[in-house]
Order: structure tokens, then sequence, then C-alpha cells
């Protein structure tokens, strides 16, 4: 189809009447077999201005391709195939055709080029090019620049390119290469850049390098080169930079290479600038020359296995290194106060993650701050994850002479913190996961994020609000606190988290911090100390935005205020462990966002069923209503809200996500959640979409089982033990599939146990003990695997594992077994069949238990939240 606008001379009119509707030109079309004259006929088509489209494949056309063709200068496509002109290119230097969609494959594209025997630059990048690349390339004898990349369907590029004898720069990034890249093309004398990067599939190893080698720029990021770094590396002297999307280095990073540095290659390297070798194998020692490049800016050296000490360093004063990454490997011993002292443009140091022992910088000398304030360029300083003990030096604080920003010092040994401190213009300071004691530190008035969790820490100065103007995220949980939360804290009016669980705090919860949730809180987290007071008491804003709210574990008394409701983006409820007294809450219908709803042990009563059945918390996950005094019937129609248990479907890979409260689209609060499974209380420390419970045991429910529980389909934990509950258990059961955990006991069901259990392979535990079931046990290998207790106290049940002695049904309801010690967890999450213990074993029990999972987790979220700090 052709596309023009404007008027037509009679000429053109006269051509476009005879093509109709098609721009085709052809010779079984518009000249099937009359004999127009296609040249000028040719000639009055480049006298359309407008035109878009041109398509003069086999059109019969001889002679050469007119110079007025470039005057349609708003033509999109044109197709001159199978035509019989001789291309007037020969002189052609430069062919750019970025980003043109060209469809071809290496035979045909190549072999199209050979036409153009002069031609010294070629970019096609981003034009859909596949493989091979073909050797006719390699007869472009003048080429020395050849772009190629983002054509993700080249497979894999020929040798015979290292036989162009003027080739200086050669860019395949992003091209789907596979294979072996032939060492030759490393090898060539006239090569100056050569980029490969972001081809994973891609293998191949360092060559040894010639003396006469004129490499600059090389990029081998994100492919899958091995080996080690052969010493031949040092004969490339003019080595700066590798360019690639405005970045500038030399990057070998996220390859399989091995070995160690060696000390004497990197000496010849002066003109190098940046160096990221991170997320390989290296090993050794790092040698000292490569902290001597005089124009070395950044160094990245981490996740690799470096060991033994960091080197001394002197005399390099007058060094640019600006960026310092030697995080993630096994150095161990002090860090070197030259590190410290010497480097005086760093901006960023990154240590952590190391054996690191202690900070030997002679902290106790006043003669040190000068020499710190020295390190005026310095922003980020992380020590963090290592085996450092002590006190915090108080000259820290005054590193970067007023430009720290950020310091991670967490998951050490420190004691203390040196006096007198004075700890200003750190906008992130994390120093949790240590054993300081003593008062909560002030911090800047300008810290907005800090983190004193995992601590000693004893008490909460009075004035600690006067430091909070700018303090968006705020943590405090698992010292040792006592006291009362001061009032001032109310003072923090940016607040988005705030978590002082876990401690020994007493007194009311301030009046004005829920008050705060009208602006930005969006975390208040106060769960597991001994606030008392009325709860009823509290009143919630209009447009309170809190997501996450748990008060579990404290002493409070009242009812549920209505008010609550104006939380209707609330994620996360947990109350349990107090003494509220208090009915259902089914005014919190709003909250549609609901995903877990913690009541237990409290004094809650009554029905469960909400009136005009207004409520729906179709994303429920985790329900726990366990020891109160809840009674009837359990309703069917609110069981059915709860769409999330419904869905069948198990999520891996990138679908399993966790409960959190999003800050940005790169930072976010981990939700930790305590569930109970078989008299075991387990603290989740990531709660997975994929976890979904309910537990409604030690209540007063009474009536049959709703059938239509059988329809959640993705539950894994269900608890409806020591109620009164009646009827016969659920065929609808057998369609639990996921289900792991499942506990009726003392109850007074009755009937036969459904065959439909026998296939439920990932139940691990099961306890329909003291109930009225009668008859025998179903016969399957997870029913049978079962310990006999699990069937006690139902007087007519008999078979396997069972004796066929019958069994007799104590005259009242005895109470459960007491729970276990908390060192002797029960790993309900390892299923019986292999196949569960490779996949939800191998995801949800490390998020439970791993510090260090949870550590790693801890890591992303600070890196993340420093790049939003960071100028």
């Amino acid at each position: 189809m052709v596309l023009v606008s404007g008027q037509c001379r009679s000429d053109q009119q006269s051509l476009l009447l005879q093509m109709k509707n098609s721009f085709r030109l052809s010779n079984d079309s518009v000249f099937p077999s009359t004999k127009l004259k296609p040249q000028s006929e040719f000639h009055s088509l480049l006298r359309i201005p407008n035109l878009t489209h041109l398509n003069l494949s086999q059109g019969g056309f001889a002679g050469e391709i007119p110079i007025e063709i470039s005057s349609l200068t708003r033509l999109v496509t044109l197709d001159l195939s199978g035509l019989e002109h001789r291309l007037n290119l020969t002189e052609l230097r430069e062919l750019h055709l970025d980003r043109i969609d060209l469809s071809a494959s290496g035979t045909e594209w190549c072999k199209a080029l050979s036409f153009l025997p002069n031609l010294q630059v070629l970019s096609l990048s981003g034009c859909d090019l596949s493989g091979p690349i073909n050797h006719y390339l390699a007869k472009l004898r003048s080429l020395s620049v050849i772009r190629l990349y983002d054509n993700y369907g080249l497979s894999s590029c020929t040798e015979s390119l290292a036989n162009l004898p003027n080739l200086k720069t050669l860019d395949l990034s992003e091209c789907g290469l596979q294979g072996k890249f032939p060492e030759k093309i490393l090898q060539v004398p006239t090569l100056e850049t050569l980029d490969l990067s972001e081809n994973q599939l891609l293998q191949g190893s360092l060559p040894n390098f010639p003396k006469n080698s004129s490499l600059r720029n090389l990029i081998l990021s994100g492919t899958g080169f091995s080996g080690t770094l052969p010493d031949s590396i040092g004969n490339l002297e003019n080595l700066t930079w590798v360019e690639s999307r405005n970045l500038k280095y030399l990057d070998l990073s996220f390859n399989n290479l091995s070995g160690g540095i060696s000390s004497t290659f990197w000496e010849q390297l002066v003109n190098l600038n940046l160096v990221l070798l991170s997320h390989n194998s290296l090993n050794g020692s790092i040698p000292r020359s490569l902290f001597l490049l005089p124009n070395l800016e950044t160094l990245w050296l981490s996740n690799n296995q470096f060991e033994n000490q960091l080197p001394e360093i002197s005399n390099v004063s007058s060094s640019v290194l600006f960026d310092l990454d030697l995080s993630g490997n096994r150095l161990e011993g002090p860090v070197p106060i030259s590190i410290i002292f010497e480097l005086r443009n760093l901006y960023t140091l990154d240590l952590s993650s190391n054996k690191f022992s202690r900070l030997r910088l002679a902290s106790s000398k006043p003669r040190v701050i000068p020499i710190l304030k020295n390190q005026s360029q310095l922003s980020g300083l992380d020590i963090s994850n290592n085996q450092i003990p002590g006190e915090i030096p108080n000259w820290i604080w005054e590193v970067g002479n007023g430009n720290l920003n950020f310091l991670n010092l967490s998951h050490n040994l420190l004691v203390s913190l040196q006096e007198p401190y004075s700890i200003s213009s750190i906008r992130l300071l994390d120093l949790h996961s240590n054993q300081l004691r003593g008062n909560i530190p002030h911090m800047s008035t300008n810290t907005s994020y800090v983190d004193y969790s995992n601590n000693h820490f004893t008490f909460i100065p009075a004035d600690i609000g006067n430091f909070m103007s700018e303090t968006e995220y705020f943590f405090a949980a698992n010292n040792s606190l006592v006291g009362v939360i001061p009032e001032s804290v109310c003072k923090g009016i940016y607040f988005q988290v705030l978590d002082l669980s876990n401690n020994n705090l007493s007194g009311t919860i301030p009046a004005c911090l829920i008050a705060q949730s009208e602006t930005t809180l969006g975390v208040l987290n106060l769960g597991r100390n001994n606030l008392n007071g009325t709860l009823s008491d509290t009143i919630f804003p209009r447009n309170c935005g809190l997501q996450i709210l748990d008060l579990g574990g404290n002493q409070l008394q009242g009812v549920v205020p209505k008010s609550l409701a104006n939380c209707n983006m609330l994620q996360v409820l947990d109350l349990k462990n107090n003494h509220i007294s208090d009915n259902f809450p089914c005014w919190l219908g709003n909250a549609s966002s609901l995903q877990v709803l913690v009541l237990q042990s409290n004094n809650f009563s009554g029905h469960i069923s909400c009136p005009r059945n207004n409520v729906s918390w179709p994303l429920l996950q985790i329900v726990d209503l366990a020891s109160n005094k809840f009674s009837g019937r359990l309703s069917q129609k609110w069981l059915l809200t709860m769409e999330e248990m419904m869905v069948a479907e198990t999520k891996s890979g990138s679908e399993l996500k966790h409960l959190r409260y999003v800050i940005s689209s790169n930072q976010f609060y981990e939700v930790g959640v305590t569930v109970t499974v078989k008299g075991v209380e387990t603290m989740l420390l990531k709660v997975p979409n994929i976890f979904t419970s309910i537990d409604f045991s030690s209540n007063n429910f009474e009536g049959p089982i709703p059938e239509e529980m059988g329809r959640f389909k993705s539950l894994y934990a269900l608890n409806m033990s020591h109620n009164a509950l009646t009827g016969s258990i659920p065929s609808s059961f057998g369609n639990l599939k996921q289900i792991e955990s499942l506990d009726l006991s003392m109850n007074n069901l009755s009937g036969k146990i459904p065959a439909q259990l026998a296939s439920l392979n990932f139940l691990s535990v099961l306890n329909l003990s003291y109930n009225n079931l009668v008859g025998k046990i179903p016969t399957g290998t997870q029913l049978q695997s079962f310990s006999p207790t699990s069937y006690e106290g139902n007087k007519g049940l008999y078979g396997p594992p069972l004796t066929n002695d019958s069994q007799t049904r104590p005259p009242e309801l005895q109470p459960s077994p007491p729970p276990a010690s908390s060192d002797e967890i029960d790993w309900f999450f390892i299923a019986m069949s292999v196949g569960f213990a490779v996949g939800f074993g191998a995801v949800v029990s490390p998020l439970m238990f791993s510090v260090r999972v949870n550590k790693w987790y801890n890591d992303l979220i600070y890196k993340f939240i420093y790049r939003r700090f960071r100028v």
C-alpha cells in the first residue's frame, strides 16, 4: 500500500491508476505482459515527495539506482530485491541501518554486503538479524568498526573476523551468542574495543595477549568466560575503559573466572580507569599493585573468594579511587589504616560480608579526626557482617567531613559507642545485629533511616523525638527496652515504619502516634511488649493509611475501636495474646486488602457470621481465631469470600512473593507472623504468598464442618480442634491437595474417615483423636504412616496403625499436649514426598529459620534504600 498526500501530477496519476491499490511493481502484476517503460515511470515515482512505502521488488528495472531516490525524505520502507540494477555504492565507507527491521539470516545479510568492498564502518544494531555471522563479512577487508549489538538471533561468530587487517571495534553485546568464542579475535593486534557482554550462553577464556596489542576497551560481563586471568593481560598497556551505555569500565564480572590475580600484570596498566571483576570465583590475595594504579576510579572485587589480609598501601594520597567494593569475600584480619586514610577521594567503601576482626585505626588519638576530615568525598561506608568487636570509635562520625550519608556497621560484635560522640549528617544509619548496650543513641536530625534492632539497648531517651524530624523508618525491635514510649516520638511526622516489637516496653500507646497514620505512617509494630491500657480509647483518624498493625503480645484491654474501619488499606491485623473482649470485627468489611487476621488468645465471643454478609476479604491467607470464646456455626458465605485460599496453582520463581509493606518500587518492610501448628509456635520471618492457614481451635464452634471448606485448594494448615463440631468429616477435604497439617481432634465428629483423605500426599501432620469416628481407617500410605495417637479416643475406629482392640473414649475432653519446647522445632513444612521436600521445603523453610537468608534480604533492603539517598 502506498501512502501519499496532496495533489499528484498527471504522469503520477497515470501510474497510480495503473497500480490501483497496490505499490507492488512486479513482473506478474503491474507489468504482466505489457511493455511499459518502467525506467521513466520509476523516475516519476521519485517525484512524489510524501511517499512512505515503495516496493519495486522483481520489477524488471535495469541500470543504476538514480540519485534522486535520496529526495524521498519520508520513505519508511524500500524494497528493491530481485532487481537487475548495478548498485553504485562501491565507494560507500559507512553504513548505518540501526533499529531497522531487516529480519535476515547470517548468509543473507552477510552476502548482501559483499558488494561494498570499501566499507569501513558497519552498524546494524537492533535489526533482528539472525546467525551465525557468515564468513562473507570477513571479505570486507576495509572494515574497522562492526556494531551488531541487540540482535538476539546471532548464534555464533566466525573466526575469520580475526583476519580483518584493520578491525578496531567489535560490538556483539546482547546478541544471543552461544558456544566458544574464537580466541584469535581477542588477539587481533589492531583491535581496540571488544564488547561481548550479556551473552549468557557464550563460553570462552582469556588468551595470552600479544605485546603489540592495541586493546583499550574490554567488556565481557554477563558471559560464561572461565579460566584464569593470564599474566599477559599486563601487555595491554593501552587498556583504559570500556564504553557501553555511557558507563566506562573494564568489565569481566559475572563470569566463571577462577584462580588468583598476579601482582605483576597490573603494574603496566597505568591508564586503567575502572576494574569490575565481581561475581567470579577468583581467589588468593588481592595484590597491592591493584590499588596503586594512578588513574583507577572504580574497583569492584565483590563476591569472589579472595582471602588473607588486605595489603597496607602508602604514598597514594593522589589516588583518584572513587568507589571500592570488596564485599562478599573471605578477607580477614584488621582493616588497614591506609584504606581509610590514604584513599582520600573515596565516595563509597563496601567491606561487608568478610571476616575482618577489627578497625585498626588508632581511634583514641585525637590527631586521627583531622586526617579523616580529608576524606571529603566519602559518602557511604559499609563494614557490615564482619567480626569487629569493641566500641564504635567516635571519630567515625566525622568521616567525610560532614558528607557521610550512609553508614552500615550491622552484623558485627560491637558493644558500645565511644563517648563523647555526635552523629551528624548521616541519613542512613544501620547498627542492627550487634551487642550494643545502654540508651538508644541520638541520631542526626536529618537521619531518615535508622536501624537499632537486635541489640541489647535498654532505654529510649525521653527527648528522642527531637532528633526524628526527618525520620521515616525507625527500627528498634528485639532489644531489652524498658519504660514507656516517649511522647516525643510523635515529633516524627514523617514516619512510614515504626517497629519497637519484642521488647519490655510498658505504659500506654501514645494517642498522638496513632494520629500519625493519617499522614504517612504505614507500619506500626508494637507487638510482644507489656503495653497496657484500654484499646477502645484509641481513635484511628478518618484517612488512616495503616497497612500493618501489630499490637499482639501485650496487656491491652477493652474492645477493638470501630474507628479501625477507617484503615481501609489494612493488610495485617495482629491482636493476639491480649485481654480484648469483643465480637468478631465484621465492621472491618471495607478492608478488602486484609491478608492476615490474628485474634488468638483473647476474650472474643459470639458468632463469626456477619449480618447482611457484607464482609469480603478475598486476599485473606492467614486466619487465627484460636483460644477465644467464639460460638455458633461456621458461616459458609463468609468462608467462601476467602478467594485466595481457593487458588489451586502453586507459585514458584518470580511468582513467589512475600507479604510486605511497599515503600517504593525497590524498598519494602518484610512482615513476620507467628503461626501455631501442632502446639508449636513458629515465627515466619517472611510470609510467602503460597502459605495459607486457618486456626479455629479452642473455641465453642458447633454444628457440621461446612462442605465448602473443601474448596480451599491452596490451604497448608487447618486446625479446628477443641470445639463442639458434629457430623462427619467432609469428603471434599480430599480436594485439599496442598494441605500438610490437619487437626480435627477433640470434637464430636462421627461417621467414617473419608477414603479421599488417603490421596493427600503432602499431609505430614494428622490428628483425628477423641471424636466419635467409626469404621476401618482407609488404606493409603499417608494414613498408615501416622502414629496411633492420631486416631486414639475413637471407640469404633480400627485398622492400621491401630490394633483391632477397640479404643476407649475418655468421659471428658482431654487437654491437648503441652506445646513443644522452643528448641524442639517441629518442621511441619517437611512433607512426606520428595517433590514437596525439594519444592516448598526448599523455599519456605529457609524463610522461617535461616539467618543467612534473612541477612541476604536485609542486605538487599539497605542497598536499595541507600540508592535512594545517594546523591
